[in-house]
């Protein structure tokens, strides 16, 4: 009887052992199908973050069009009618397509997609991609990339230094050289993205390249250009020493700058603002990468664009991407309120469109 008994409360156990079982089979199920990442990322969707999907799928897809294969993209970041991004692009896109609405911030983030502006973009037709420059954040690396993609090179290691940033030699094409039908095409189907830093500590790197260490042996900024900014806006006339952070930032602030920049040329590209090089608000970017965050930003750019499998980004050396806060306040620490407030004036749209805040030492 005690054996039976037994027996019978066994079969109980494992009954109930498979209820439990099939049970859990059918709420995981209906888990999945509920929480289905629809960016196959891993993570689970809220449905706050689906109405930001949809909300920028609605902004940065193009409406279908029938071009010819030449022109179908390619990249990964295009999968149907979805964007596949995880949310801090998401977020960066968002925060760009807001402040390009903002009316009273219209002069600083909207400028007219003119042939300087096409001069920053290179393309890759053979993998759909185009690349907006922004020196002084990386983009030699960048460039050495899609030099690979082009085919000039078959590796980033072959490719020498002199070359990269010749045009004749490098097989970047520039999208200006295309006709207008052809700009239009690709501007309307290709990956585009382009990198960003703090404004004004992109500037500091641009006054050290250019001003003071001046690597590439480019002696016009030293003699042609440093004595324009000084003979114009240095205060102490007796002053001999060369160019000082002071004058160029005086120069950078001042709202008739852009008669000395005629002067200059292409050579302000170092130091004009992103909307100026990029147009952000006229251009739907698929991607908008920062500095400070390249070591994350480099391989989804890369998986995005669909081209991770043929090429790698180079060795970030560590520390180098890090925002630099006690340099930066360095620079600024001997220069006037008036001066600094004046060059913020002339980039505060980039700092709004890219989410970057306005220095500690403006709001003391």
């Amino acid at each position: 009887w005690l054996m039976s008994d037994n027996m019978h409360h066994q079969w109980l156990l494992l009954a109930a052992c498979f209820w439990v079982i099939f049970m859990f089979m059918v709420a995981s199920k209906f888990i999945t199908l509920t929480f289905k990442d629809p960016d196959g990322y891993g993570a689970r969707q809220e449905p706050l973050i689906l109405t930001a999907v949809t909300k920028v799928e609605k902004v940065h897809v193009p409406e279908e069009k029938h071009w010819s294969e030449e022109f179908q993209p390619t990249g990964k970041a295009f999968s149907g009618n979805l964007i596949r991004q995880p949310l801090v692009h998401m977020e960066r896109l968002e925060l760009l397509r807001n402040v390009c609405r903002d009316t009273a911030l219209r002069n600083l983030s909207h400028t007219a997609v003119s042939k300087f502006v096409l001069d920053r973009i290179f393309v890759c037709d053979k993998h759909k991609i185009l690349f907006c420059q922004t020196p002084k954040v990386g983009n030699t690396q960048w460039k050495k990339v899609l030099i690979v993609l082009n085919g000039a090179f078959s590796s980033i290691e072959e490719i020498p230094e002199n070359i990269v940033h010749d045009h004749e030699k490098n097989g970047l094409p520039r999208l200006s050289s295309f006709s207008d039908s052809e700009i239009k095409k690709r501007l309307s189907l290709y990956f585009k993205f382009f990198i960003v830093r703090d404004p004004f500590e992109r500037l500091i790197s641009a006054f050290k390249d250019k001003f003071v260490h001046n690597p590439r042996f480019e002696p016009w900024y030293r003699h042609e250009i440093a004595p324009g900014i000084i003979r114009k806006y240095r205060k102490n006339r007796t002053e001999t020493k060369g160019l000082q952070f002071e004058d160029f930032v005086r120069y950078l602030g001042d709202p008739n700058h852009r008669w000395l920049d005629v002067q200059f040329g292409d050579h302000i590209i170092h130091w004009v603002t992103y909307v100026e090089l990029c147009a952000p608000c006229e251009i739907t970017y698929s991607v908008i990468g920062h500095h400070e965050t390249l070591e994350d930003d480099a391989p989804y750019i890369l998986k995005a664009a669909g081209i991770d499998h043929l090429v790698s980004y180079p060795t970030i050396p560590p520390g180098i991407t890090a925002y630099n806060k006690t340099k930066v306040e360095r620079y600024f620490s001997g220069i006037s309120k008036r001066d600094i407030r004046r060059l913020y004036a002339r980039f505060e749209g980039d700092f709004k469109l890219f989410g970057y805040r306005e220095p500690d030492f403006l709001l003391n």
